[in-house]
């Protein structure tokens, strides 16, 4: 008999097609909402399990699954993962890298041009139909050419927010632990994290999701920004507090931000609906069918690789694969 899979969420035939030689999958075609007790329950049968960002892997979870090997998680992040239950029971876990990185690049650049020349607020606007004339000083934004490009968290997708903001002639600052390799060749310069605030007149959140990282922009950080800057997170919800946000961006304190990740989500806050000249996106970061299917085939490796006994290619617990069970 094949080793049963789980696929939580609907994927592209082509995933399917590459793994059902393999697996016999249990897959979500309907894409519905399980409870907790409902992915249990389906998964505790299987050998493998194919994830996304929204499905909590917890030590639970991984109690009721006594036949688990591996998950492949379709995502870059992995907090929603329970690594070290998953090192504990011998669990592998893999996720998916580079191959989102230069769409993921163009969503932060996308947001920031649409926060910063308030793009989203001049459209809900114009289709309550209230433009009735020109005038100079409508909806004035920020330069975006010749400005001060922040990063926060200097990784590939930080690199390949850096490598276009040399074609607006920016400057470019970034914090990270420690230098950003190619960071020189880019014209990047490493300053500290206050500085890094007090200095951007954009400021992107790169950075993966942790309890370190948690509410990293806060009421404090937003308070150390110019006035005049604005805010993009394309990294992970908790990072920043959104109502610290939305409170910062109604007293004027900041004037713009583009977000594409939330603290709950799917669920957001509702002071960000209301605050003004914000930017939102429903996590769409990578949302290319390039990018997006390049990410779901190779979960599909990872899964392919380490059922035919072969190391995975994206390993984030590697150790395990030497451990006994």
């Amino acid at each position: 008999m094949k080793p049963k899979l789980l696929i939580t969420r609907k994927v592209f035939p082509e995933v399917i097609e590459a793994l059902s030689g393999c697996f016999e999958i249990d897959h979500n075609i309907n894409d519905d909402a399980w409870t907790p007790e409902e992915l249990r329950r389906r998964a505790s049968v299987c050998r493998a399990l194919y994830v996304v960002a929204s499905d909590r892997v917890d030590a639970a979870l991984l109690e009721a699954c006594p036949e688990l090997v591996m998950i492949a998680t379709g995502s870059v992040g992995y907090n929603h993962i329970d690594l070290d239950a998953c090192n504990a029971r011998g669990v592998l876990v893999t996720n998916t890298p580079d191959v989102l990185t230069e769409a993921t690049a163009d969503m932060a650049w996308t947001l920031l041009m649409a926060a910063a020349r308030r793009v989203s607020e001049s459209e809900r606007w114009l289709r309550a139909g209230q433009w009735g004339r020109w005038a100079w000083d409508q909806f004035l934004g920020a330069d975006v050419h010749g400005s001060t490009l922040g990063i926060l968290g200097m990784g590939r997708i930080g690199s390949a927010i850096a490598r276009r903001g040399m074609g607006f002639s920016m400057r470019v600052i970034y914090c990270n632990r420690s230098e950003a390799p190619g960071a020189a060749a880019l014209g990047a310069a490493r300053v500290g994290f206050d500085d890094l605030l007090a200095q951007a007149d954009h400021l992107v959140l790169v950075l993966p999701y942790s309890t370190a990282t948690h509410h990293i922009i806060g009421e404090r950080e937003l308070g150390l920004m110019k006035p005049t800057a604005s805010l993009i997170n394309i990294a992970r919800g908790g990072i920043v507090d959104d109502a610290a946000l939305a409170a910062a961006l109604r007293g004027h304190r900041i004037a713009a931000a583009g977000l594409d990740v939330y603290e709950n989500e799917p669920a957001l806050n509702p002071s960000l609906l209301e605050a003004p000249n914000i930017v939102l996106t429903p996590h769409i970061g990578s949302a290319t069918r390039s990018s997006r299917l390049g990410m779901a085939m190779l979960a599909a490796r990872n899964l392919l690789a380490v059922e035919a006994g072969e190391p995975p290619v994206t390993p984030l617990n590697a150790a395990v694969l030497k451990a006994p069970r």
